[in-house]
């Protein structure tokens, strides 16, 4: 696993390496050929039992390239560090999902993730079964928070996965998970819905809730995302209503006000807003 930690720091730390641009892991956008072969194996020839040996192979490549580039420890503007992804970075598939919740419930949320995504990959496995080959990404930030825009009138945005609830003001942290695949892996829907149904039942607004990431994978069936009818319909909009401030059905009217005929509609938005 790899640990990376963000923190504001106006002066270089001694140990730090100062970056100018961003794109700073190489190991990750150039793929050593032991991973590129693999891969390729598992695609090519159907080959998805090699997924435990990709997974490590992936690792082993970044623990190495962390120490060879020197990029454990980096210094500079945010996009200097955020910014990773190239055309020539592995191609994969993920769902992904932000947990709402207070920062002394975020080590829970993580272990019981963990703990239901290792039963289920075991459980898989078993069958002879591997639905995931990439990494598991899980991320810890804050809420969009308006104050924080040093703007007079801000307000968080409507349909924002980080948009603070006004019933439950003590969650003030998101955990962001998402799991990568290869596109095309047998048995992903399938395991992604499984996940999904987790995390949509285990954090239903008691001590945290679950919002999708709109840019990563959610709403599965066992063939397809976007497609579960009770998620379009019914759970990613409860996520943005709480009862108190303004959310999804001001979304809706403010998207029929600005786009009545529906111009610039797609077959999901639709969906979601019919």
């Amino acid at each position: 696993p790899l640990l990376k930690v963000w923190s504001v720091a106006p002066t270089r730390p001694p140990a730090s390496r100062r970056v100018g641009s961003p794109y700073n892991y190489p190991f990750s956008d150039n793929i050593p050929t032991v991973v590129a072969d693999l891969a390729g194996r598992m695609v090519a020839d159907a080959a998805w039992y090699l997924a435990p040996l990709l997974g490590a192979a992936q690792l082993t490549a970044a623990a190495v390239g962390l120490t060879a580039t020197l990029s454990a420890d980096l210094w500079g503007p945010s996009k200097n560090t955020l910014l990773y992804i190239r055309p020539t970075t592995l191609r994969v598939t993920a769902n992904g999902y932000a947990v709402l919740t207070s920062r002394a419930e975020v080590q829970r949320v993580i272990a019981e993730f963990t703990a239901f995504f290792r039963e289920r990959l075991t459980a898989y496995a078993a069958q002879g079964r591997h639905p995931v080959n990439g990494q598991v990404e899980i991320r810890v930030t804050g809420l969009d928070h308006p104050s924080d825009a040093d703007s007079a009138g801000a307000r968080a945005p409507l349909l924002s996965a980080l948009r603070p609830r006004a019933d439950h003001p003590e969650w003030d942290t998101a955990v962001w998970l998402d799991v990568l695949t290869l596109p095309g892996t047998p048995d992903a829907e399938a395991f992604y819905r499984e996940l999904e149904r987790f995390l949509l039942t285990t954090y239903d607004g008691g001590y945290a809730l679950t919002r999708v990431e709109w840019s990563k994978g959610w709403g599965y069936t066992d063939e397809a995302a976007w497609d579960d009818e009770e998620v379009l319909g019914t759970a990613v909009p409860a996520s943005f209503r709480d009862g108190v401030g303004p959310g999804w059905d001001e979304a809706a009217t403010v998207l029929d006000r600005l786009d009545p005929h529906r111009v610039f509609g797609t077959a999901l938005l639709n969906r979601l807003f019919p």
